[in-house]
C-alpha cells in the first residue's frame, strides 16, 4: 500500500468514527489540504475496497471501514513517536507523585489527553505477589477480618465467618505463626506449604495448627487481587478500591479502618468526576466496627 493510500484509509476510519456514517470521497477531499480531487480519492477507495479495507453497503453509498482497516488504524497509533521533551515531562511529573491513587489518576488523565478518548487506568497487581504480613481481627458474630499486606505495598482484606469463634489471643498466635514462617513467600507457595503442614498427622496435636485449620478451610490468603473497574458505556464507570486508613482520635487514641470505596463515575465537561461514593467499613482496630455505617459522599 502506498503512503497516500494509507493516509486516505486512516482519514476514512477517523471520519467514520466521528460520524458513524458511510464515508464519501468528497468528505475526504474536503479534509485534505493537498488538493487531491474527489475523483482521485474515489479511485484510491476502489483499490482499498478490492484489498479488503473498505466495504460499500450499496452502490450509491460511501465506504465503511472493515475490521482490517481498523486494525491498520490502531497499529498506526502505536507508531507515532513522542518527542523527547514530552517523554521527559511525563516522566518527571509521574515521578513526583507519591501515592498509587495519584499515579492512577495522572495516568488516566494523560491517556485521555493523548488519545482524545476514554482514559482508564487501574493498578494491576502482580499475579502471585509475595506476602509481607497478615493481620487477623476478631469481629462480632464469629467473624474474622483477614488483612493481607503484600511486598508490593498492596493491602487486601476480606471477612470470613467461622463455625466456632476464635479469641483475639488465638488469632494473634495464628498471625504470628504465619508472619514468622512465611513472610517473603509468594502467596501461592504459602497456600501450598500450609496445605502440606495441615495434612500431616502431627497437626492434629498442635494447638496452633488446629486453629489455623479452621481459618484455612475458609480460604485464608485467598484474597482477590484483580482491580475492580468497569465501564458503563462511554460516560459512566464504577470502581471499587480497598481502603486501609489510620486515624488519630481527639482523645489521643488511634483507630485503623479496613473497608472499601465503591465509586460511581460520570464524565463531565471538565473530565471524569466521582458522582457518588460509598464507604463500606468491614473492620477496625481500636474501636468496635459495629459503630460504623456505610457513608455516601459525592466528594472525591
Amino acid at each position: 500500500m502506498t503512503p497516500r493510500s494509507l493516509e486516505v484509509l486512516h482519514e476514512i476510519v477517523e471520519t467514520y468514527i466521528a460520524t458513524g456514517e458511510p464515508v464519501a470521497s468528497r468528505s475526504i477531499a474536503r479534509r485534505r489540504r493537498d488538493g487531491l480531487s474527489a475523483a482521485s480519492i474515489r479511485n484510491v477507495m476502489v483499490d482499498l475496497d478490492e484489498e479488503g479495507y473498505l466495504t460499500q453497503p450499496h452502490t450509491s453509498a460511501g465506504r465503511v471501514p472493515t475490521e482490517k482497516a481498523f486494525r491498520s488504524y490502531v497499529q498506526s497509533l502505536g507508531i507515532r513517536k513522542m518527542v523527547v521533551a514530552e517523554i521527559e515531562r511525563l516522566r518527571g511529573q509521574f515521578g513526583r507523585l507519591e501515592t498509587m491513587e495519584q499515579r492512577i489518576e495522572y495516568t488516566s488523565r494523560t491517556l485521555t489527553e493523548l488519545t482524545r478518548g476514554v482514559g482508564l487506568a487501574a493498578a494491576i497487581h502482580r499475579h502471585d505477589p509475595a506476602l509481607d504480613q497478615v493481620e487477623l481481627i476478631a469481629l462480632p458474630e464469629r467473624r474474622v477480618l483477614v488483612v493481607v499486606v503484600t511486598k508490593d505495598h498492596q493491602v487486601r482484606n476480606r471477612v470470613v465467618t467461622l463455625e466456632e469463634s476464635l479469641s483475639s489471643d488465638e488469632l494473634a498466635t495464628i498471625r504470628n505463626y504465619i508472619n514468622r514462617n512465611f513472610s517473603g513467600w509468594s502467596l501461592e507457595n504459602v497456600r501450598r506449604e500450609l496445605a502440606t503442614r495441615l495434612a500431616r498427622a502431627e497437626a492434629t496435636y498442635d494447638a496452633v495448627l488446629q486453629k489455623l485449620t479452621v481459618l484455612y478451610s475458609k480460604g485464608l490468603l485467598d484474597i482477590g487481587l484483580s482491580p475492580e473497574v468497569r465501564m458503563d458505556g462511554e460516560d459512566a464507570a464504577h470502581s471499587t478500591t480497598t481502603v486501609q486508613a489510620w486515624h488519630r482520635l481527639p482523645d489521643g487514641g488511634q483507630i485503623v479502618l479496613h473497608g472499601r470505596y465503591v465509586d460511581r463515575w460520570e464524565r463531565t465537561e471538565s473530565g471524569w468526576q466521582i458522582a457518588d461514593r460509598r464507604l463500606e467499613v468491614s473492620g477496625a482496630v481500636g474501636r468496635d466496627v459495629a459503630g460504623f455505617h456505610p457513608i455516601t459522599d459525592a466528594t472525591p
